[in-house]
């Protein structure tokens, strides 16, 4: 649930964006930094995450607010969704599947632990990766905005159940 909780922003931009871009960045800016403000005093570790968000979010607020005003919302979807996108396969790349930071260890062996976390990994890799594709069709190839919209909602969706449910089974 914790891993959920870490793209808090990026759903708070996906839902807000609608009614305003600004809005949507700055308040998932301000959620961003209570993330990484919250978990960084009870931990004084910065996780992949809280660090993306933070930055993605933070650099695209003021871009688009003072040097870029005409920054679409098809192309800072796209910028955003390539940030997420990249910083997951590194994660993945490093051996360091981003998602170990957010899980629990109790009661798995070390291998159904790690395997486990590479394969929420990969589905978040997995669902950034579509909905850049997506967004990027919006942004370069004129595809309507609501195809870009419904496949991150579906990507989301798939990426969320998939992480509350999963582990559960595996465990079993």
């Amino acid at each position: 649930m914790n891993l959920v909780l870490g793209f808090g922003p990026f759903i708070l931009f996906a839902l807000l964006s609608r009614l305003s871009a600004d809005l949507a960045l700055w308040i998932a800016f301000a959620a961003a930094f209570v993330v990484t403000i919250r978990d960084f005093v009870e931990q004084p570790k910065l996780r992949l995450l809280d660090g993306v968000s933070l930055g993605l979010f933070g650099v695209l607020a003021l871009w688009r607010g003072f040097l870029d005003p005409g920054l679409s919302l098809a192309e800072l979807r796209t910028i955003l969704d390539l940030g997420f996108t990249a910083a997951i396969l590194i994660s993945l790349l490093l051996r360091r599947p981003f998602s170990l930071q957010y899980a629990a260890r109790g009661g798995w062996s070390e291998s159904a632990f790690l395997r486990t976390n590479y394969l929420i990994s990969l589905v978040w890799f997995g669902g950034f990766a579509a909905m850049a594709l997506a967004d990027a069709a919006v942004t370069f190839a004129g595809q309507p905005l609501y195809a870009g919209i419904a496949t991150s909602a579906l990507a989301l969706a798939i990426c969320i159940v998939f992480t509350l449910r999963y582990p559960a089974s595996a465990k079993r």
